[in-house]
């Protein structure tokens, strides 16, 4: 067999799709926690500068927030571990489908483990579809103070009426206490808020962590399609080996048979 032989049959057991998954999986994840950590930095900075001016207020959210930081790092960490298994499962399970008819065994642990691996990666993909509708709370909030400050600026560009009384209020959310103070910003202050890099930054970061999520979730869907095929191609491959032993062994019991049948001749004779 020549290089290019080498070559094309090397190329011909790379999993794609699980290739593919996995990049899908492991920017999606990347985007997520990156941003979302950056974002959620911002965050907590605009609440301290202009709607909680003090500590004890935004206290409990402070905290909540460093602690999603913090499962932040332990998604980033066991996703990139999770996602790197299961491009192994697929260069596995290529490898199976590609012997499906020659000297491949398949076990019953190894079925097994593909099974988990299948009802793993579902959970998994429930669970991100409520971080993805939980990623687009803050993108909702950030769009809202954003386009109030966009009427307030089209009121004063077109001279029709003062923005003064147009305010936005946080404490309605629920993520301060209502006796925090100032609790809201009006008119022209929220239009500075508007104007600052950290809520620049924090509402098009949220943007990116909530796309992060989306493409974390089509990737463990695409995964799921996959595990559940090879995990199917793997049923049959077990089945085609005991119908192979069953044939092998009756095949042998008849040679068998033959063989004594001629020796029982050959002492009649």
């Amino acid at each position: 067999m020549g290089c290019f032989e080498c070559c094309i049959k090397c190329l011909g057991g790379v999993p794609y799709a699980s290739l593919v998954a996995t990049i899908l999986c492991f920017s999606g994840v990347a985007l997520f926690c990156g941003c979302g950590h950056v974002a959620l930095t911002g965050t907590v900075s605009i609440l301290e500068q202009h709607f909680s001016t003090n500590t004890s207020d935004h206290a409990l959210l402070s905290e909540v927030i460093q602690l999603m930081q913090y499962v932040i790092y332990g998604i980033a960490s066991f996703f990139f571990l999770y996602g790197i298994i299961l491009l192994a499962e697929g260069f596995y399970t290529t490898s199976a489908v590609k012997e499906l008819h020659g000297e491949f065994k398949t076990t019953a642990c190894g079925r097994c483990i593909s099974g988990m691996f299948v009802f793993l990666t579902y959970v998994l993909g429930v669970a991100w579809l409520g971080v993805f509708g939980f990623s687009a709370v803050p993108v909702f909030m950030f769009y809202n103070i954003w386009s109030t400050c966009e009427v307030i600026k089209s009121l004063q560009t077109n001279m029709t009426a003062s923005g003064d009384q147009i305010c936005v209020d946080i404490r309605q959310y629920g993520i301060i206490p209502w006796n925090a103070v100032p609790g809201r910003a009006c008119g022209p202050v929220l239009e500075n808020i508007c104007n600052t890099n950290e809520f620049y930054m924090s509402y098009h970061l949220f943007i990116v962590a909530c796309a992060g999520a989306g493409a974390t979730v089509i990737a463990l869907i695409h995964f799921l399609m996959i595990l559940s095929s090879n995990w199917a191609y793997l049923k049959d491959a077990s089945k085609m080996q005991a119908y192979q032993d069953i044939k092998a062994k009756e095949e042998q019991e008849l040679q068998d048979i033959q063989s004594r049948s001629k020796e029982q001749l050959n002492s009649y004779t």
